[in-house]
């Protein structure tokens, strides 16, 4: 098995995980709060190494990226396994159960992302999802630097609970990033994903400086979608960057989780608050919002509308607003 990276050996049967800021301590024969990385005679082995539970060509909107080659579409995979444990999940079954998996090697993926889809459309590259992808780093390394070799592209969905070094390791190899911001509290992340809110947010930080990022948070009924979290939430990333994309997704019952859908006018709430500093608002899993397009940060114009994951470019003279000229932010070729 491939030995894994960001350990340290403490005693003869015990080591100490650095890959995310858990730290576990993990004792021979016993695997991490993320279950998949286990202390084998001393030393720490990744078990998902390979281990692919779902894969797919997906649309690049589908992770969601709105402004990272839009309308293009991108080989995904995930494995089993995750460092936080949000009550209200969404893919719980491969992050928290046991999925059957099928083993693969970093050449096959590469080989599977060159494929084309049905409509002869070639992907733009690995999309590593689904699951918490820090929880298979070391697959996602090995990966990840042939498919840069091959010149393709390298994505992370991610809740980015990751310890800096290793962010900083790989952040070369990958293009696109979307982070989850769970919420703007650290009571919530304890409470409700057993973490922190501060290592996520030094993830933001750096990987903004070094890839392209968005934001995804996901808006559950009565626990983070008040007014004034919301507000710090836009406040923060309006710090950063105001052309950061933020998207806002509508809870529905999961996991552990039976509280109702997050209202219509909650959704809307949030995008009139993020909407006065951000250029960049979507609200996801809500069609009938109409939440999806991207308008131009000027005029207001649509430049790209979206219909599911399908769009269809509106307004866009390059990356110009055919409307008012004004830059829109979009990294790379619009398909």
């Amino acid at each position: 098995m491939r030995e894994a990276m960001f350990y340290e050996k403490k005693e003869p049967d015990l080591v100490q995980c650095r890959l995310c800021p858990k730290l576990c301590a993990i004792r021979e024969g016993r695997k991490g709060f993320c279950r998949v990385r286990q202390n084998r005679g001393g030393t720490l082995y990744p078990v998902n190494y390979g281990q692919v539970s779902s894969c797919g060509l997906d649309p690049i909107e589908k992770k969601p990226l709105y402004h990272f080659y839009p309308g293009s579409a991108i080989f995904s995979l995930g494995t089993i396994g995750c460092n936080l444990r949000c009550g209200f999940c969404q893919n719980w079954q491969i992050a928290h159960g046991d999925p059957p998996t099928t083993e693969v090697t970093p050449a096959q993926v590469v080989d599977l992302a060159c494929r084309q889809d049905g409509q002869g459309r070639p992907g733009i590259g690995v999309a590593y999802t689904y699951n918490e992808p820090f929880m298979w780093y070391e697959f996602v390394w090995d990966t990840a630097q042939l498919a840069h070799q091959t010149g393709l592209k390298n994505v992370l969905v991610t809740n980015g609970y990751v310890n800096e070094t290793p962010l900083r390791q790989i952040l070369p190899y990958i293009d696109a990033m979307n982070i989850d911001v769970k919420g703007f509290t650290d009571d919530y992340y304890r409470a409700n994903c057993a973490g922190h809110l501060k290592p996520v947010l030094r993830t933001v930080e750096i990987a903004r400086r070094e890839c392209h990022v968005e934001l995804t948070t996901l808006l559950v009924t009565g626990l983070n979608d008040s007014t004034e979290e919301i507000t710090r939430l836009v406040d923060w990333v309006a710090s950063l960057d105001p052309e950061i994309p933020l998207h806002f997704s509508r809870y529905f019952p999961q996991f552990e989780v039976e509280l109702p859908p997050t209202p219509i006018g909650t959704l809307k709430r949030a995008y009139e608050i993020a909407r006065q500093k951000l250029s960049y608002v979507y609200l996801g899993n809500a069609p009938q919002t109409g939440g999806s397009d991207t308008l131009c940060p000027r005029c207001g114009a649509t430049v790209i509308s979206r219909t599911g994951y399908s769009i269809t470019v509106a307004g866009l003279n390059g990356h110009n607003c055919a409307r008012c000229g004004q830059a829109i932010r979009i990294a790379g070729q619009v398909h």
